[in-house]
């Protein structure tokens, strides 16, 4: 019989199980930049090795590499690490546990994808032979005090919301193919400064510093390991974070506290909160930030609207989503006005 390659179990299915497990799980993440001449070969070799570890989490697999975000019971979690080496492209790959602990993913997913980050550039704008000089946390942090520096958050803007290095400059975009042109722009000028990219894990300033040093930018350089490791390493090592307020990480938890520091607002009143969610109305189910008493008071959704909504019998919601009319448009956000302090 052949092996199904993908999960056919309900949403609350596999939340039922995940409730359930006796044991503890291990949030982490991977990725590496490599040739990979058969992705979709390696993206079923990946899933039957993840599934059979009752591993959970999503993995992107494309020519250029793989990129992944799991979660692994913890009673396996040398032997989770052990095996990844074994895949020949992965060997020495580094994996970067969570900041914090939580229920981080309910299914497995293994995609075949175009890129690994979808930046939507042409092959001949970079190469990844040529990447930013890697920064360790001691490093970065003594670099943005340098003279002629300029710091840039390579995330999306809902990121940076919540959290942030101090003095960083956010591009204005709402869509990962306009970033790097963005970016670019931005420095136009400034190509004899000394350029410090970040992101979550690493990987997203891989390609770019490799594209900005290939378009005349000449002194990129990247923080190893992303928010990630820079947070793991200022608790091991008792040094001052320049990064303030949340990591927002793409998985049921939505963010780590990097700091005590609360940098955003509610969406609705205005308060701070920097707490992600999304609205529990499923034909919106936009990402916003809303305050405990916003929460209450529209029942975890976005507007009074989508709380109507929401409130209906599942057997009427599903009768209005058949008319495109009647259903609650899907919304999305507006990049914010971010100050660079």
């Amino acid at each position: 019989m052949e092996k199904r390659l993908y999960n056919k179990k309900s949403k609350e299915e596999l939340i039922k199980n995940l409730r359930s497990e006796p044991f503890k799980r291990i949030t982490c993440s991977f990725y590496k930049y490599t040739t990979i001449n058969t992705p979709l070969q390696f993206r079923d070799s990946m899933y039957l090795y993840l599934d059979s570890l009752k591993i959970l989490g999503r993995v992107y697999v494309a020519t250029e590499g793989i990129n992944a975000q799991v979660s692994v019971p913890d009673y396996i979690w040398n032997k989770f690490k052990i095996g990844i080496q074994n895949f020949r492209v992965l060997k020495n790959v580094p994996i970067k546990k969570a900041i914090s602990d939580g229920d981080s993913f309910y299914k497995l997913v293994v995609k075949e994808k175009k890129e690994i980050v979808a930046y939507g550039v042409s092959d001949d704008l970079y190469d990844m032979n040529k990447v930013g000089q890697y920064l360790n946390a001691k490093q970065f942090n003594k670099a943005i005090d340098e003279g002629n520096t300029t710091v840039i958050d390579m995330r999306n803007f809902y990121e940076t919301e919540v959290g942030r290095f101090k003095n960083a400059e956010i591009p204005k975009v709402e869509k990962s193919k306009d970033l790097l042109p963005e970016v670019r722009r931005m420095l136009n000028g400034r190509e004899d400064h000394k350029v410090l990219l970040y992101c979550t894990g690493g990987i997203r300033c891989e390609k770019a510093s490799s594209f900005l040093i290939k378009s005349g930018i000449k002194n990129v350089k990247q923080l190893q390991g992303g928010i990630i490791q820079y947070a793991h390493d200022i608790r091991n090592k008792d040094m001052n974070s320049r990064f303030i307020g949340k990591n927002f990480v793409f998985d049921a938890r939505l963010g780590e506290r990097i700091t005590k520091d609360i940098i955003a607002n509610c969406h609705l009143c205005g308060s701070p909160s920097d707490n992600h969610r999304d609205c529990n109305n499923d034909t919106c189910h936009i990402l916003f930030i809303q305050c405990k008493k916003c929460e209450e008071k529209l029942s975890g959704c976005c507007s009074n609207e989508c709380k109507d909504f929401a409130s209906l019998p599942m057997s009427k919601q599903k009768e209005l989503r058949k008319d495109p009319k009647r259903v609650i448009k899907k919304r999305y956000y507006r990049a914010p006005e971010i100050s660079g302090d």
